[in-house]
Order: C-alpha cells, then structure tokens, then sequence
C-alpha cells in the first residue's frame, strides 16, 4: 500500500499516454490500463509514501499552493527493474527544486518516503508498462519511439491511494 503525490495531465496528454496503452495492450503488453483495481490515470509521480498520516499528508500538499502546469519534455524510454517501462521525462531545474519541496513538506509530516523518490535520485517519468519481459522490450520501445517526442503538460495534481486508485484532487499544482 503506497500514497502516490502526482501531477495529472491535461486532456492531449492524458489522451497521448492512454493511445500508447492501447497499442501496448494490443500488442500483449501489460499497462496500467489493466494493472491492479484498474482505476489508473495517466500521471507524473512527485511522490510515493510508504508510511504517512493521511490528514497530515493533506494538509502539507494543500499548503505547497500552485506553482500552476508544468511541461515535461518526453524523449526517450527508461526502463526500471521486473519490465517496467516508462516515458522518460526531462528534470527541468524548476520541475525538480518543485518536487524537492513537495517530498520536504510530506517528509516533515512525518511520511517515509520511497527511495527512489528522494531528491537527487528521483527521475520524472509516466509509466508506459507495469512488466514486461525482456524479450518483448523491443514492442515497447518502439512503440514509445513513434510517439517521440513528446511534450506532456501536466495541469492538475492529486494524492492517489495506489491500492486502491482512490483519487483527491489539489486545488493546485504544487
């Protein structure tokens, strides 16, 4: 069980990724289209809680403010340990000094943070693949490669119970 700090893309981009999930699908690629609950949206993670107070976690993203969208150049694909494949989104000075503050504010809730969502280690990225063997990366990346690049504008955040794919919308983007 995990709690999930994301930026929500807007309708073009949010349609762009769901295009890519279709064809994966197709291909016989799992995506976040079938993964778990089947409640997953297309999103940029700041953030993955493994411990946290809800209500605390609430109110330190509530209090970030908006810092309004933000663009991410999409230009290739990364792939992360067991398959996972996702877009590679660029970590403009801005995106990543807004991310730090995000994870700071959750941090001083008392929230855990996933490592991998540390400052200095994180990596922006929207996932393309929840697991895919080896041999069918090449599917993968050549269907993310016909779509490149890519600018994906992320205008609504929100914290998301990953188990569940429960959503609450910000009122802003921090």
């Amino acid at each position: 069980m995990a709690l999930a700090l994301c930026l929500l893309l807007d309708r073009r981009s949010d349609r762009a990724v769901r295009a890519l999930w279709e064809r994966l699908e197709e291909d016989g690629v799992p995506t976040l289209l079938t993964h778990t609950h089947g409640h997953h949206v297309p999103h940029l993670s700041y953030a993955v809680l493994l411990a946290w107070e809800q209500e605390a976690a609430r109110a330190a993203v509530a209090g970030l403010g908006d810092g309004g969208p933000v663009e991410v150049s999409v230009q290739g694909t990364v792939v992360f340990p067991r398959g996972r494949v996702a877009l590679a989104g660029s970590a403009s000075v801005a995106l990543a000094c807004r991310q730090a503050r995000a994870v700071e504010a959750l941090r001083a809730t008392g929230a855990t943070i996933h490592r991998h969502y540390e400052p200095g280690h994180w990596m922006p990225h929207v996932s393309a693949t929840t697991g895919v063997p080896g041999a069918r990366l090449p599917v993968v990346v050549d269907a993310v490669s016909d779509r490149l690049p890519l600018t994906l504008r992320c205008d609504r955040a929100a914290l998301i119970d990953t188990t569940v794919g429960t959503t609450w919308e910000l009122s802003g983007v921090p």
